[in-house]
């Protein structure tokens, strides 16, 4: 009876002692969520198991590249230190992607620390490959050309650096209402692809997935999109379009300008009208009588008449030479019939110059008979035209060099002079 108590004395105090110990207990489900080259730490921890109520436990993640096990000097390095997020994300810490690590974590409570859980990484083997970045569609006439990007690392840079084998697998259908679907299948290793051989204006929805064969590995695939494809336009289509491009440059270009023709014509019409006054309104409006107290206007012409005195040019009248015959000797004319020659414009002037020449030979101081002298001989010079009654002053012509034959005579009509040599 004793030795069964102490049995129980012992077993008691060995159930305390290892309760102490492992008051506080480590994380549990601890594993990796990784894309490409990015890689979280994640696990669960039960808040209620070994700490206070008051307290939160926190946690240390750190890691190590595997052959330093081997090494008395193991510096791990820490990536995640006292933290209270159940993760912790190893992508800052540049891990090669070739190589093979060792990732550890373990919880804080109140100065107590849990017991360290470690787990091998290898991102070439383990990491997983994330699907096209961005897929764009291009339609064509019978056709869809995908222009596929890839994959991107932690810095933006390409998968394919580091799988160069990398490929895609592109799957495709038509988007119908019926339920079985006709899918398709194309692998492309270069970043455009076209899918040829699709129906004419139909709607087709596609989506990629990245794949590398060494570690079998494959990606999800990228968003579900639809697009439509092209065909050959009808001539019936391509008539109806030509048609709308002509009513609609006849409502854009035509319609305006005809609209700012008629605005033009409509303002002239308005402040600059074509037509005339009528005349008896155009008599009264006019009226440039001095006494007149009727409004006047003025006409280009009337302005000229106020501004300016007419003028008129007459043109110099060349008189013609006169020529008187010498006296015959003894005061006789040898030949009487020459009087009766000459024109009717002369025979004034020699009769008179006979007669003269007459009277002078007979008698030197008779009188002269009447209608003889410098004022008969004027009023003749006036009958054929060879004197004119003008404002001006005419220079006469000079005649020739006979001996009764007048000088430049210089006529003044408005003072009635006549200046002569005899």
């Amino acid at each position: 009876m004793n030795v069964g108590l102490g049995v129980a004395v012992i077993v008691m105090f060995l159930g305390h002692v290892y309760k102490a110990s492992a008051l506080l207990p480590s994380p549990q489900n601890v594993t990796l969520q990784t894309l490409n080259t990015r890689y979280v730490l994640v696990w669960t921890w039960d808040s209620a198991l070994g700490c206070p109520a008051n307290q939160t436990a926190t946690f240390t993640a750190q890691y190590l590249p595997k052959f330093k096990l081997r090494t008395k000097k193991r510096d791990w390095k820490s990536a995640c230190s006292e933290t209270a997020d159940a993760y912790c994300d190893f992508t800052s810490c540049d891990l090669y992607y070739m190589g093979v690590y060792m990732l550890r974590v373990r919880a804080s409570c109140v100065g107590k620390n849990s017991k360290w859980v470690q787990l091998e990484f290898c991102p070439d083997k383990q990491a997983h490959l994330g699907p096209p970045s961005k897929v764009e569609a291009v339609p064509g006439i019978e056709l869809l050309e995908l222009r596929i990007s890839d994959p991107l690392t932690s810095k933006s840079a390409s998968m394919k650096e580091i799988y160069p084998e990398m490929y895609y697998l592109i799957v495709y259908w038509k988007d119908t209402q019926n339920a079985v679907k006709d899918y398709r299948g194309l692998n492309t290793s270069i970043n455009i692809a076209t899918l040829a051989d699709l129906e004419p204006w139909t709607v087709y929805c596609f989506k990629v997935q990245s794949r590398f064969n060494f570690y079998n590995k494959i990606s999800g695939f990228s968003e579900t999109q639809c697009q439509r494809t092209t065909g050959r336009t009808p001539l019936w289509q391509i008539f109806l379009w030509f048609l709308a491009s002509l009513v609609l440059c006849f409502l854009c270009v035509l319609l305006p300008s005809y609209g700012l023709f008629r605005f033009y014509w409509l303002i002239k019409a308005t402040f600059f009208p074509s037509y005339q006054l009528p005349e008896n309104i155009q008599e009264y409006l006019y009226d440039s009588s001095p006494d007149s107290d009727r409004p006047r206007l003025l006409t280009p012409e009337s302005e000229v008449e106020v501004c300016c005195e007419s003028l008129d040019v007459l043109p110099v009248v060349v008189l013609p030479e006169i020529h008187a015959p010498a006296d015959p000797p003894g005061g006789l004319d040898p030949d009487p019939s020459r009087h009766s020659r000459q024109g009717s414009g002369d025979s004034g002037v020699y009769s008179n110059e006979e007669g003269s020449g007459q009277a002078g030979g007979s008698s030197t101081g008779a009188e002269p008979k009447k209608g003889t002298g410098p004022a008969t001989e004027r009023v003749k010079m006036v009958e054929i035209g060879v004197v004119e009654s003008r404002t001006e002053g005419l220079d006469v012509a000079p005649c020739g060099r006979g001996p009764k034959c007048w000088p430049p005579t210089r006529v003044w009509a408005a003072e009635d002079v006549l200046e002569e040599c005899v």
